[in-house]
């Protein structure tokens, strides 16, 4: 195994973490025996980083690391959970909720503590709420050991979030197809700029990366050295002296030995310049499995009805570069549920287009939008085929 610096703190973290998100399931459930075998083998490896959260497998992640961890393991390790924010509604939720957790995994003490899925939006209830005045309270009656944040939001947010508060480390989704998306690169460099770990999630976006179409696949074998979809995604991340460590929500045993193998070979500078040159060409033809012709310049927007236009695209077109439309799917239909659920928010599905033509005019590509629109709806919104022309 490979170490690396953590930020500014005294620890070197392993290249590899295991992310508790997608652990093997049998009937529903964890499968225990598996999971187990799978985590104290990476653990006898020299991984020492573990990530949970509270809403992992319906809740029952952190309970399973609490028996998992039991044999001394809990000691080979920085135990990472997190605030489920959404849940919090009022200051004496921090207490309740961190309780729960403790309970769950079994000990009184966690490494890190991590306010889940911020944004602009919801760091701001959170800092109202009192967040910060409590977490330094919790740090000094040994509750955890330092406060971090997961992000999902955009450039913007991170930085002012990174800004306001003295943060030891972060967690950011990120990878060779999200350099702009969310954080991206920007936000890593700002964020080591500052002297804070970053660790990263979704490494292979969602699986998605995991395996590659025919085009794709054509430019890796392209490359004098031959390594799989996977480990050329890790090895791009680990080149990266700003990365702190990979996690990797691993559900079979060969993921975690292939995963392990390829971290010990992982390393900062470790890419050539043909091969980084490499990365581009892959992303030029995953871009080039795409439809609509959107550059996500948002010329076209504000929508009179409130349609995200360019969101609503580039789910689609992801759908059709990974030809995976399932997670597209269950994106738009959060947004319905989440319309629902708040009236004020806006209903931004395809499905509200009225054709007006408004956005047509302003914009740069000529795109038809007002065509394409009902094509959107009937592929994310009702499971039909993603076409890949208007004819």
């Amino acid at each position: 195994m490979q170490y690396r610096n953590f930020g500014r703190l005294d620890f070197k973290v392993s290249a590899l973490g295991f992310g508790a998100m997608r652990l093997p399931t049998k009937d529903g459930a964890i499968d225990e025996p598996t999971a187990t075998e799978m985590l104290h083998y990476a653990i006898d490896q020299g991984l020492n980083y573990i990530d949970t959260a509270y809403n992992y497998h319906r809740g029952e992640s952190e309970s399973f690391l609490g028996r998992a961890l039991k044999g001394g393991y809990r000691d080979r390790v920085k135990l990472v959970t997190k605030l489920p924010t959404w849940q919090v509604n009022d200051s004496s939720d921090f207490d309740k909720l961190l309780n729960t957790q403790l309970d769950r995994l079994q000990v009184d003490f966690v490494d890190f503590y991590l306010l889940h899925s911020l944004n602009a939006g919801m760091w701001s209830t959170m800092r109202d709420l009192g967040v910060l005045e409590w977490a330094d309270k919790a740090i000094a009656a040994g509750r955890f050991g330092h406060l971090g944040f997961s992000f999902h939001g955009s450039y913007d947010g991170f930085k002012q979030i990174v800004d306001e508060y003295d943060w030891p480390m972060c967690l950011i989704q990120y990878n060779y197809m999200d350099v702009e998306n969310q954080a991206g690169m920007k936000g890593l460099k700002y964020a080591a700029s500052k002297g804070m770990a970053v660790a990263i999630m979704e490494p292979l976006l969602g699986g998605k990366l995991a395996s590659a179409p025919e085009p794709v696949q054509s430019v890796w074998d392209s490359s004098p050295r031959k390594r799989s979809a996977v480990a050329w995604a890790l090895h791009w991340l680990w080149n990266q002296p700003e990365v702190s460590v990979v996690l990797s929500g691993m559900g079979t045993m060969q993921q975690v030995k292939d995963n392990i193998e390829y971290a010990s070979e992982s390393g900062v500078g470790s890419l050539t310049e043909e091969e980084l040159a490499l990365y581009d060409r892959v992303r030029e033809a995953y871009h080039g499995l795409t439809a609509i012709a959107c550059t996500q310049c948002g010329y076209c927007m504000p929508c009179p009805q409130g349609v995200d236009i360019p969101r609503n695209f580039f789910v689609y077109n992801e759908g059709l570069m990974y030809a995976n439309p399932e997670p597209g799917r269950g994106e738009y239909d959060w947004w319905r549920r989440a319309h629902e659920r708040d009236s004020s928010r806006a209903d931004i599905r395809a499905a509200m287009c009225i054709q007006c033509g408004a956005c047509e005019e302003k914009c740069p590509q000529s795109i038809q939008i007002s065509k394409w629109m009902p094509v959107v709806h009937k592929a994310l919104g009702e499971n039909g085929p993603l076409a890949r022309t208007l004819d």
